[in-house]
């Protein structure tokens, strides 16, 4: 029942998206749009909507895959460094090769995505933190010391613009010919539901999953490759989009329980719908110009961050 409401809610927000826009477009004149309504639905409106879609799911899958490796409910791609070390790297390629192209640029931000997360799970395991909101707090710390590390370089290097462009997640400037690289998301969302099984096992702890028969250490990397690469991918096509992967698998948990693979579509419908809803928010509130994605889902999901932790210190007495 929620999925189709969620599927269902995601396919009208889809259309109407469509006729959201400084130049008009209305459903009567889809059968007969003038060549500017059809060059700007082919080359902007329904690319924007396809990176939109294709960015929220993959964004929230990656959350749930490191929520279940780190066992903690509060850690994400953003609570865990990891889009911080992809902007780190989509800024080293600019420097050490600047006429690098777009699959160049994502495999070094992928492997600085990797490190960071490789790095936080280390951290995970050897600081024994008692209480769980403490971790991602660390994680948070560590963001900002990559995110320093990462402004003092784009300030030697004059390139400060570039990478608060990073920064804030941005579909406006998403046309035909730019955001095709999100597509690489989709084989590896199929790789996440085929691993979900063992991503579960895992989330029991090194022990347990060796009792079970599963190599505990190979799951886990290839849920961090999957992480780190729907991270890089992300970031360098439409930017960062803060708390997404935090929300999304927290709210999907509260019906579906810890088993990954009965969470997984409900995960990617409500990733996609929550940012189409932020865009949409973000277009319409100061028309005819824009607020950007990453600052409409900052706000809401501080917010939301907030509540899951007063809840969970409620829950805990």
């Amino acid at each position: 029942m929620a999925t189709a409401l969620l599927a269902g809610g995601l396919a009208s927000l889809a259309l109407v998206s469509i006729f959201v826009g400084v130049v008009p477009v209305t459903p009567a004149s889809l059968w007969e749009l003038t060549p500017l309504q059809a060059q700007i639905v082919w080359a902007s409106r329904l690319p924007r909507l396809a990176s939109i879609l294709l960015a929220g799911a993959g964004l929230s899958i990656a959350g749930l895959i490191m929520q279940q490796l780190a066992r903690n409910r509060f850690v994400s791609p953003t609570t865990a460094g990891v889009m911080d070390g992809a902007r780190l790297g989509v800024l080293v390629a600019v420097l050490l090769a600047g006429s690098s192209s777009m699959l160049q640029r994502i495999a070094i931000a992928f492997l600085f995505a990797l490190g960071a997360a490789l790095a936080f799970m280390a951290i995970v395991r050897r600081v024994q933190l008692r209480d769980p909101i403490f971790i991602p707090l660390v994680g948070l710390m560590f963001g900002n010391v990559i995110n320093a590390a990462a402004t003092y370089i784009a300030y030697r290097h004059n390139l400060l613009q570039t990478l608060v462009a990073w920064l804030h997640g941005d579909f406006s400037t998403v046309l035909r010919g730019r955001y095709e690289l999100l597509y690489l998301v989709v084989p590896l969302v199929a790789l996440a539901y085929a691993y979900a099984y063992r991503f579960t096992i895992a989330g029991m702890g090194d022990e347990a999953a060796t009792s079970l028969g599963i190599d505990y250490q190979r799951v886990v990397h290839v849920g961090l490759a999957i992480v780190a690469s729907v991270s890089a991918v992300v970031v360098l096509t439409v930017g960062s989009l803060p708390f997404l992967g935090l929300i999304v698998p927290n709210l999907v948990s509260l019906y579906r329980g810890d088993n990954m693979r009965y969470a997984l579509l409900d995960t990617a419908l409500l990733g996609a719908l929550l940012v189409l809803i932020c865009d949409i928010i973000g277009r319409v509130v100061v028309f005819p110009y824009e607020v950007s994605v990453g600052l409409v889902m900052g706000i809401l999901g501080s917010a939301a961050f907030l509540a899951l932790l007063v809840r969970s210190r409620y829950r805990a007495g």
